[in-house]
């Protein structure tokens, strides 16, 4: 049993909510259109899908398409990952080569080889902090925030517990090299755009 499986059959035996009661209230909402809906740390979290926002998730997506054919790629899809209540939607993420669902149909974190995640000004916080962690814990090997806000990103490698060991970080115009990574690849970031 891993620690994610086991903090959701404690959720389940206290009475708490689990993550599929809170996405089952989510589904029920009314959740404005061109929103994002996940739960972190037992939080839920909608922030607004800019033009922005989706321009630079479309870059990443495209450049990732040299390595990874489509269905090993997703863009806001439910994901559990270890820690309290995180049902995670990322921006972008890289599935392992023979991925399989598990037994609930659903993508499990083990096979999670990147995440990106594009910051919006109302949940940044939740990237750089409760995500980050969690990411680092479940062992995903290159994390990347975008922030168009500052015209900046953020390499995170290397994970260790709940940290992350390696990180860099530059202006949009400079390349991310993801060359021994999983990922084996080099992102260009001069087209993505600022505000």
């Amino acid at each position: 049993m891993t620690v994610l499986e086991d903090r959701i059959e404690m959720a389940e035996s206290s009475g708490e909510p689990t993550l599929d009661t809170m996405f089952e209230w989510l589904e029920k909402m009314p959740i404005p259109e061109g929103f994002k809906a996940e739960i972190v740390g037992g939080n839920i979290f909608m922030s607004p899908q800019r033009r922005t926002h989706w321009q630079i998730i479309f870059n990443i997506l495209d450049q990732l398409r040299a390595r990874y054919p489509r269905q090993r790629l997703m863009s806001d899809v439910r994901i559990d990952f270890p820690g309290h209540l995180n049902g995670f939607a990322a921006d972008v993420a890289a599935l392992a080569e023979g991925f399989e669902p598990d037994d609930k149909g659903r993508l499990r974190y083990q096979d999670v080889e990147f995440v990106a995640e594009v910051i919006s000004k109302d949940t940044a916080r939740n990237d750089y902090e409760p995500k980050k962690a969690a990411y680092a814990a479940a062992e995903v090997p290159v994390y990347l925030i975008v922030d168009p806000y500052i015209g900046r990103w953020h390499l995170y490698t290397q994970p260790k517990g709940s940290e992350y060991q390696g990180e860099i970080s530059f202006g949009f115009g400079d390349e991310v090299d993801l060359s021994g990574t999983p990922v084996d690849l080099v992102l260009k970031t001069d087209e993505f755009p600022r505000g």
